[in-house]
């Protein structure tokens, strides 16, 4: 589904990925908050269209673009007993000091914060953790 919404200028580009992180006080007297903050918070965005439509913002260097957005899925990690596909889960980053590990992204993905609820829509394959735990991974909606 499309949805419009509005960002910085220098950000508007076709393709480009977002993580919307909610409304800022700053903006709580603006006309235009309603279209902004259309969003759902901690949700994962690819602009796939920029229009022609610009509008001042004071916090936006060069105003904002109109875009139309989709809504993406999260690739994550889960531990092994967490993965069913189809059930509901509240995301939680795993403790992890091993920062050099090819699925530390999958672990700590961009976007989905402390105890946000996920639905698992695809479980893929098992990972190799380096701390010892059992994960695999998941692609969240």
């Amino acid at each position: 589904m499309v949805v419009i919404t509005l960002i910085g200028e220098h950000q508007a580009r076709k393709g480009e990925m977002f993580v919307y992180r909610g409304p800022l006080t700053e903006c709580r007297d603006c006309k235009l908050k309603a279209v902004c903050f259309n969003l759902e918070a901690g949700g994962l965005y690819r602009i796939t269209n920029v229009r022609d439509v610009k509008h001042e913002c004071r916090i936006h260097e060069g105003g904002v673009c109109v875009v139309e957005v989709e809504k993406e899925k999260h690739n994550a990690a889960l531990p092994m007993r967490s993965a069913i596909e189809g059930s509901t889960i509240t995301f939680e980053v795993m403790k992890c000091d091993e920062l050099g590990c090819e699925n530390w992204r999958l672990c700590h993905p961009m976007g989905p914060e402390k105890s946000t609820k996920f639905r698992v829509a695809k479980v893929n394959k098992e990972l190799k953790c380096l701390a010892g735990n059992r994960m695999i991974a998941v692609m969240l909606e």
